[in-house]
């Protein structure tokens, strides 16, 4: 491919949301990965459903130092037995490749993104993301890092955008925040019981600074400045509802 035509491949990508939501529309049809958007510190954070086996991915325009260094490891004796994916990678625009040299020998995979599918049959990126029983030659693509242990995968999938800026992100405390918000729905008040059972801060809800919470003659109903936390994730919000039962403090 020409310097002109791999220019303009990688200008139909208006941001890097784009070029993750090219991505993850190829991934989901093949079936066989769940991605985590913008989870543990990766734009996107795929996990195998047959076997758990991770890749974390960061994305970028142009491939540069920057994300390079960002999707690394973290030096030291002391994070030796942190958690991490099994292989990391770059997510870039199709033919914007110009680091593989130096990618392949530190063990990253540069996975490029067709802007257009020519046909149905075209998964879109390449290279293939690794099956269970890799080709001989897929040791060459994929560098397995081994981590000590993987990354904790929340309880529910992100209903949030990869690559965005400024990315709202899905926590455990936002989802514990949920379940706060889930039981005032239910029940109309939450008592200090509910945030020990659930297990967050109870600190910064009651604050009189904060206002998310009043007491009401020793419960707590909602306040006048309490986020709007299904406007934010308003898919997991249903979920973290609909599992009600499962984890609300009986009364």
């Amino acid at each position: 491919m020409s310097g002109h035509r791999r220019a303009k491949a990688a200008a139909s990508f208006a941001s890097e949301a784009d070029l993750c939501a090219s991505f993850l529309a190829a991934v989901e049809a093949n079936g066989q990965w769940v991605a985590y958007p913008e989870t543990c510190n990766w734009d996107i954070l795929l996990a195998r459903r047959a076997d758990g086996f991770q890749i974390g991915i960061q994305a970028k325009l142009r491939l540069n130092l920057d994300v390079i260094a960002q999707s690394l490891e973290d030096g030291g004796a002391m994070s030796a037995d942190g958690p991490g994916p099994d292989c990391r990678a770059v997510l870039i625009p199709w033919g914007r490749n110009s680091c593989e040299r130096i990618c392949k020998y530190i063990g990253l995979t540069v996975i490029e993104v067709k802007p257009e599918r020519t046909s149905p049959r075209e998964i879109g990126f390449r290279p293939r993301l690794p099956g269970l029983k890799a080709k001989p030659a897929a040791s060459e693509t994929w560098h397995e890092w081994a981590p000590v242990r993987r990354h904790d995968l929340p309880d529910y999938v992100p209903d949030v955008r990869a690559g965005a800026s400024a990315p709202l992100r899905l926590t455990n405390w936002k989802i514990s925040a949920i379940k706060i918000a889930v039981t005032l729905d239910h029940r109309g008040f939450v008592t200090r019981a509910d945030f020990k059972h659930i297990g967050i801060d109870h600190r910064r809800w009651l604050s009189a600074e904060t206002r998310w919470l009043r007491n009401d003659n020793g419960r707590f109903v909602r306040g006048a400045a309490m986020p709007d936390f299904k406007a934010q994730h308003p898919r997991v919000y249903g979920e973290i509802s609909a599992d009600r039962d499962k984890w609300i403090l009986p009364t």
